[in-house]
């Protein structure tokens, strides 16, 4: 098959974050299985290499520029559902689109005008993003991130989706750990910064790393230290790509979301080095979490996150029940990557049967 990964949203290296990953490792895993496979994608040209392919972008005669940094065609554009998706289609002539996060009704739309079969990758529930009606995608296939994303889109929309969770390769998470810290990645709001923060502050004899996933500019960075730096208690790293550093040094991964979490990619992670995570209950935090961790409510009293996170942390057996319980939770069928692959491709192939059904006739 010749597949296009399709959305509004930035991409590595230029943007960074749960999907990007995801879909990184699922383009990867069709390339390996001998699928030819391409992404076009939002460019936003702010970094040095979003400043390089806005450059190129000026001097190129189309709407769309390539670059293959990552090892694979990624084409970048302002606007990926104007005329950029009908470049796209020319230059990689795909058998069908895996559409998904921002714009993606708007996107679709404009493969569907072009003819290209669609599947819809469901990964958040922010229906204002979508830059329309799923609805008029009449024949696209859904996969949703969750059970909960799937419920979601059902009651928003009357859609019925395939679930399967975000696609991870263990074996650039899995890692020994030192269990020296506990871990908060992520310092925005809708990621429970300001909960965090506070927690770290009520356990001064606890040492925390603070991480940052999503990229932060100046001013946002600046805010983030003039917080984090009185604490002393509290290191604060730049993003990596480099996770297993990152967890290697984990007992604890804090998840206090505020936001309806599709999912939470960062508590299967840390699960693969058998890392338990105490996270909000919030949206599909819980079906990520499982029993490898404990879950409280967002606005439970402070009191009830520092006395669960303190007993964590001082009771090493129930640290250790927790740890091989998400170890467990990391393995489960549902997140096999081979599983998850053959599933995803089964959809794909759903969405294409009426195309080939017509060229058979």
């Amino acid at each position: 098959m010749n597949i296009l990964f399709a959305g509004g949203n930035g991409y590595l290296p230029e943007m960074s974050g749960g999907v990007q990953s995801s879909t990184d490792h699922l383009v990867r895993q069709c390339a390996a299985a001998g699928h030819d496979v391409s992404v076009l994608a939002a460019l936003f040209g702010q970094s040095t290499f979003g400043f390089m392919q806005r450059l190129k972008l000026k001097l190129s005669p189309l709407p769309i520029v390539t670059d293959r940094t990552l090892g694979y065609p990624v084409m970048r554009a302002w606007f990926p559902w104007q005329e950029a998706a009908g470049a796209a289609v020319r230059q990689v002539r795909p058998d069908v689109a895996v559409v998904q996060c921002h714009k993606a009704a708007l996107v679709g739309e404009a493969l569907q005008r072009l003819g290209i079969p669609l599947v819809v990758y469901l990964r958040n529930v922010e229906y204002h993003e979508l830059g329309g009606d799923l609805r008029t995608l009449t024949d696209a296939h859904y996969i949703a991130n969750s059970e909960f994303t799937a419920r979601a889109y059902k009651a928003e929309f009357g859609i019925d989706s395939t679930v399967i969770p975000p696609t991870i390769d263990p074996s650039k998470y899995t890692t020994e750990t030192t269990r020296e810290v506990v871990t908060f990645i992520n310092v925005y709001p809708e990621k429970g910064f300001e909960k965090a923060v506070e927690i770290a502050r009520a356990c001064p004899d606890i040492p925390f790393q603070f991480c940052e996933s999503w990229r932060l500019d100046d001013d946002h960075l600046a805010k983030v230290r003039a917080t984090l730096d009185p604490l002393p208690n509290v290191t604060f790293r730049r993003r990596t790509d480099d996770m297993k550093s990152v967890y290697g040094r984990t007992a604890i991964l804090l998840a206090p979301s505020r936001w309806e979490e599709a999912w939470g990619r960062v508590a299967s992670e840390a699960q693969c080095s058998g890392i338990p995570v105490l996270g909000s209950t919030r949206g599909g935090l819980p079906e990520a979490i499982g029993d490898g961790g404990v879950t409280l409510d967002y606005d439970a009293p402070l009191d009830a996150w520092v006395g669960t996170l303190k007993r964590l942390w001082a009771d090493r057996t129930a640290a250790s029940a927790l740890s091989e319980a998400a170890r467990r939770h990391a393995a489960r069928p549902a997140m096999d990557p081979a599983h998850q692959f053959a599933t995803f491709l089964s959809v794909l192939e759903d969405a294409r049967r009426p195309t080939l059904d017509r060229q058979a006739a």
